[in-house]
C-alpha cells in the first residue's frame, strides 16, 4: 500500500540556477530566514528556471530582477539535488551552479545589498569570507554546495 503524502508535501520539482561569485575570497550570498525552524541561512543569489528558459538567462534575469545586477562570464559548474524543508513545508529543487562575475565592479565594494523577491519581500545580500563557512552557525544551502567548494576553491 503506497504511503499517503502529507498536507505540507510540495510535490513538484522546481529547477533553478545560482550563481557563485567570488572575490578576495569571499562568496556573495543572500541571507534568508526560517521562522519556523529558527535558523538563518545563505545561499548564493539566482532563482526559478522558467519554462523554455536555459539556466544561464535565468540567472542573469534573476539577478537583474533582484538586485539590478548585470553578470558576465557565466560559465557552468554543477548540478546539486536539494531536498529540504523550508517554512515547515517540503520542498525538492535541481540546482544549476555557474560561476560569474558582476559586470559592475562596484558591487565588489558594497558591503551589503537589499534585493527584492517578485513578492516585493526585501532580502540582505552580504560578502561571506569563504574561509569562515565551515566554523559559522549559519549553514550555507543548498546541501552540499559547501563541500563543493571546497573540492573547487580549497585545493
Amino acid at each position: 500500500m503506497a504511503k499517503r503524502a502529507s498536507a505540507n508535501v510540495n510535490k513538484s520539482i522546481r529547477p533553478i540556477a545560482i550563481g557563485i561569485i567570488i572575490n578576495d575570497g569571499r562568496l556573495f550570498v543572500l541571507e534568508g530566514r526560517d521562522s519556523v525552524k529558527g535558523e538563518t541561512f545563505y545561499r548564493p543569489l539566482g532563482g526559478s528556471i522558467e519554462f523554455g528558459e536555459k539556466g544561464e538567462k535565468a540567472l542573469a534575469r534573476e539577478f537583474k530582477e533582484e538586485i539590478n545586477a548585470d553578470l558576465i562570464d557565466i560559465k557552468y559548474l554543477a548540478t546539486l539535488e536539494n531536498i529540504f524543508t523550508y517554512q515547515g513545508e517540503n520542498h525538492h529543487e535541481i540546482v544549476l551552479v555557474y560561476a560569474c562575475d558582476f559586470a559592475d565592479k562596484s558591487f565588489y565594494r558594497k558591503k551589503d545589498l537589499t534585493g527584492r523577491e517578485d513578492d516585493g519581500s526585501e532580502f540582505k545580500c552580504h560578502w561571506r569570507p569563504l574561509k569562515d563557512l565551515d566554523s559559522q552557525t549559519t549553514p550555507l544551502y543548498p546541501e552540499g554546495l559547501l563541500e563543493f567548494l571546497k573540492r573547487t576553491y580549497f585545493k
